[in-house]
């Protein structure tokens, strides 16, 4: 019998997750390592699997010892957890199989040559390989996939039997993988490619089951590179399935996931989106410059009235979470005052707002380098205050305008505002279930003490919490939930502008 120890490396506290927010609630992470569970679902039967997720627990030396072979997955925000588990593993005598975005092609400069096994590319084309190998005692030093992607209508469902509920806030599932945009500094197409493919409704049915089964209910995160990259198969196959299997559940699933911001020119997908039970959307807004969507190439946003779009999305019952950045080079002076007020106008209270950086393999990252505008490797966190690119408006001008954005959109009085901003345009659907579980009071009472009494900002907490009661009620919950958030994305914003000050130093 071969044990294999799965591990997923610690995340950063201010990387983009709540993790912060969630100690309010109880020590729980955002939601679980899917790509190490359906590597789970890919390993033979008889063989003895355990997961360590250490955002939710501990990686003993009990547990290494246990092991045959230590499973690492990880992103490039986690290479230095990722690091030590190796080095533990290693302390151990434990060979280390590695894969994820960290160990990809393009990401050497990180030095991870005492790596026993590096796999760069997709679990369902390289783990039969793999398995091979190690029943024969040949485990390979390098595994690359084929020219051709796989064809995930062959993915399994993840093995849910190695995770423990009580320890996320949502679950995840993936519909699809690829986006048809070629944006210049996203390094999806690179990993995914251009064309989404997709899998069957059959296959999410099952996947919601297999979630529901484990005793699952609540929000779950579909991580799709670019959910409606194909709207005809959403519309005609897709969304019809979740609508039904939904409404036999007693709608006891939300759903999350990222989009373009095309979304807001199809009533039609937004409607069943809506009624399927999606009501938070992640959309890439980048910037309101036009020049900067032009020169990045962010084709679904040129020439688009984006407020207008984010706000029929929220008219259509869905929370946007918006992505952005500055440092592009068509910036203009004015572009971290503009952030500013769109931010605000929009109502998008969870801003992801970040340096421009360029990953390895993008457009970006050759140009960059082709104009000796590189700098030493990167962090992957973009909420950190760092780039690895050397912008046209100079660093110092970059980084203390993108600390003025993320100081002044977090701050309470903003932030709050923010809020009603929203609130005033969204639509829930009557169908929607509001929690109001023991935890939640549990969340509540320690809000109202830790926020309402004892942060800066109180005043402004107290007064939205009465517009919401009285204007809104049903969005009560949601009022409570940000205001958590938002204490969370204060410190991320104070963390950036420590990250800020070493890079400057540096």
């Amino acid at each position: 019998m071969v044990r294999i120890l799965l591990v997923y490396p610690q995340i950063p506290e201010t990387f983009w997750s709540f993790k912060h927010a969630l100690k309010f609630v109880s020590r729980r992470a955002s939601f679980p390592p899917l790509g190490l569970l359906t590597v789970a679902a890919l390993l033979p039967s008889s063989w003895e699997l355990k997961l360590v997720d250490m955002n939710v627990g501990n990686l003993s030396n009990r547990d290494l010892r246990w092991a045959d072979y230590v499973f690492v997955s990880a992103m490039v925000a986690q290479q230095d957890s990722a690091r030590d588990v190796i080095a533990r593993s290693h302390r151990e005598g434990k060979p280390v199989v590695a894969g994820g975005p960290l160990f990809r092609p393009g990401y050497e400069f990180f030095g991870f040559d005492e790596v026993d096994c590096l796999v760069s590319g997709e679990a369902e084309d390289l783990l039969p390989r793999i398995v091979k190998d190690i029943e024969n005692g040949a485990l390979q030093r390098t595994y690359l996939c084929d020219d051709e992607r796989p064809d995930i209508a062959n993915s399994p469902v993840p093995k849910w039997s190695l995770v423990d509920n009580r320890r996320y806030e949502m679950m995840s599932l993936q519909y699809s993988r690829g986006c048809p945009f070629d944006c210049e500094f996203c390094d999806i197409v690179v990993m995914n490619g251009h064309v989404p493919r997709t899998k069957s409704a059959r296959q999410v049915l099952a996947e919601l089951d297999a979630l529901f089964e484990n005793g699952w209910r609540g929000a779950v995160f579909f991580t799709d590179d670019n959910f409606i990259g194909n709207k005809k198969k959403l519309k005609s196959e897709i969304l019809p399935a979740i609508i039904e299997w939904n409404r036999e559940k007693g709608y006891r699933f939300t759903f999350i996931t990222e989009a373009s911001i095309n979304l807001a020119d199809d009533e039609e997908l937004m409607l069943m989106m809506n009624g399927a039970g999606f009501d938070v959307v992640f959309v890439g807004i980048e910037s309101p410059n036009e020049g900067s969507l032009v020169e990045c190439n962010k084709m679904p946003n040129k020439g688009k009235d984006l407020l207008a779009a984010v706000k029929t999305i929220q008219n259509h019952g869905m929370q946007v979470q918006g992505g952005f950045i500055v440092g592009f080079d068509e910036d203009p002076p004015s572009i971290f005052r503009n952030q500013i007020e769109f931010i605000q106008r929009s109502g998008i209270v969870t801003a992801m707002v970040g340096m421009l950086m360029a990953p390895p393999g993008t457009r970006l990252f050759k140009r960059m380098e082709a104009e000796g505008r590189l700098l030493p490797s990167g962090t992957g966190n973009n909420t950190d205050g760092t780039t690895n690119i050397v912008p046209k408006m100079g660093l110092e001008t970059l980084t203390r305008g993108y600390q003025e954005v993320v100081s002044t959109i977090y701050s309470p009085e903003p932030y709050y505002e923010r809020i009603l901003t929203f609130l005033r345009e969204y639509r829930p659907r009557s169908t929607r279930r509001s929690n109001y579980s023991p935890r939640y009071i549990g969340a509540l009472i320690r809000c109202m003490w830790t926020i309402g009494l004892k942060q800066e900002g109180r005043m402004a907490f107290w007064r939205h919490f009465a517009w919401t009661l009285r204007h809104k009620p049903r969005c009560f919950h949601m009022y409570i939930t940000f205001a958590i958030q938002g204490y969370h994305y204060r410190q991320v914003a104070a963390s950036a502008g420590m990250g800020q000050m070493k890079m400057q130093s540096g």
